[in-house]
């Protein structure tokens, strides 16, 4: 089966059994984030949905995501480790359990929690063990950090039904775990493909990576032209 094509298939099957729902909590705070967030815009109030992902670099993963209609926001952090506030430089050690991740936080009446499941399987290799590319270690783990049960269901059947089209070569190795903290990474990351489009990085990896997926989802972009 064309991978596109089931990839769609399997988003509207999933949407068939989970009907879409709202979640609230009533502690917010920057480390952990609630999944339901109220936020005013023009005089109206705003049901907001995080959801939190690990899929390589974050550089890459925050330039794929901040394409999309509705979502709102993308944030680079550190998740699913050991060690209380992580930076950069410890995190790259590989040693203490965290991953590079995005938070993001979206529009669920624009864009749903099964939408930015399908772009994130779609924008990664879910079959490689701690690894993206050239980018190698823990910190580069696969991984959904789920913020509620609906969000771990989905996880779970979008990942058994990858598994059984036989879509890739290799099983899916995808942690779907649950959601504790997230440490926002440096100010020097944020937006760092918008703030850095010449960096050879950018240039030569993202750049490409984000052209193969606006094309693939050209219906979802915020900016369609």
């Amino acid at each position: 089966m064309n991978r596109k094509y089931f990839f769609m298939s399997l988003s509207a099957f999933i949407s068939l059994i989970f009907l879409p729902g709202l979640f609230s909590c009533n502690d917010v705070n920057q480390n952990t984030m609630a999944m339901s967030n109220f936020i005013k815009e023009d005089n109206e109030i705003l049901t907001t949905d995080t959801a939190t992902f690990g899929n390589g670099c974050f550089w890459c993963t925050e330039a794929v995501f901040q394409q999309l209609e509705g979502v709102l926001k993308v944030s680079s952090g550190y998740s699913g480790g050991h060690t209380p506030n992580p930076d950069y430089q410890s995190v790259s050690t590989g040693t203490t359990g965290h991953a590079e991740v995005i938070q993001i936080i979206f529009d669920p009446k624009k864009l749903s929690f099964d939408e930015l499941l399908n772009v994130f399987w779609q924008t990664h290799d879910p079959t490689t063990l701690n690894r993206q590319g050239n980018d190698v270690g823990p910190q580069y783990r696969s991984a959904v950090f789920y913020h509620n049960e609906e969000q771990r269901q989905k996880a779970e059947m979008y990942k058994k039904k990858l598994d059984e089209s036989g879509i890739f070569d290799n099983p899916i190795v995808t942690e779907i775990t649950p959601f504790e903290k997230f440490y926002i990474a440096e100010n020097y990351h944020q937006n760092y493909y918008l703030n850095n489009p010449t960096q050879p990085y950018c240039y030569y990896v993202i750049k490409p990576k984000l052209e193969k997926f606006r094309k693939v989802f050209a219906d979802k972009l915020r900016d369609k032209n």
